[in-house]
């Protein structure tokens, strides 16, 4: 790399390259343990380079979380604003969800909170609170086809949203 080159990077793009290989350090759950020090050798940076751009490891993954609830709830209020219908919102945000997880595995790792195992608590945290607003999410989407009669007045729209939230 030149000097030209180093004036002439955009901002934000190492830390950008740092979630990216992070991510996919996380697609193989049986690969390497990712820890710093591997992501560091794998961007051929040292460790010092990687906590110039991240205080902690915490800090990188909050940063994949961040690009997770940036994109889901984008799609999910995407989809609540161009589809009236409630079922084919509901049918269209568990589609989306199901495209997300197959489209990016190491981010799916860390939604479901498989990679966030031996990290820190409040991260899991952050995502069930994600959970639970893809599930309010859900379940006013069902309340909509309740009220357009697209489902029966008995139906429940939470434990409904629970249950499709379970098997998504």
């Amino acid at each position: 790399m030149d000097i030209q080159s180093l004036g002439s990077r955009k901002p934000g793009a190492r830390k950008l390259q740092i979630l990216q290989t992070l991510a996919s350090m996380l697609e193989d759950p049986k690969g390497e343990k990712v820890t710093t020090a591997a992501l560091a050798a794998r961007l051929t940076v040292s460790e010092a380079a990687l906590y110039r751009h991240f205080a902690s490891k915490a800090q990188m993954f909050e940063g994949l979380i961040e690009f997770i609830e940036t994109t889901v709830f984008g799609l999910i209020n995407k989809i609540s604003t161009e589809e009236a219908s409630g079922v084919k919102q509901v049918r269209a945000m568990v589609g989306m969800l199901l495209d997300f997880a197959q489209t990016n595995r190491g981010m799916t790792r860390v939604l479901i909170g498989d990679a966030l195992v031996n990290e820190n608590e409040r991260l899991q945290e952050r995502m069930n609170q994600m959970f639970e607003r893809i599930e309010a999410s859900l379940k006013q989407s069902f309340r909509v086809a309740v009220s357009q009669g697209e489902l029966p007045d008995s139906f429940d729209p939470s434990a409904r949203s629970a249950l499709v939230l379970a098997f998504v």
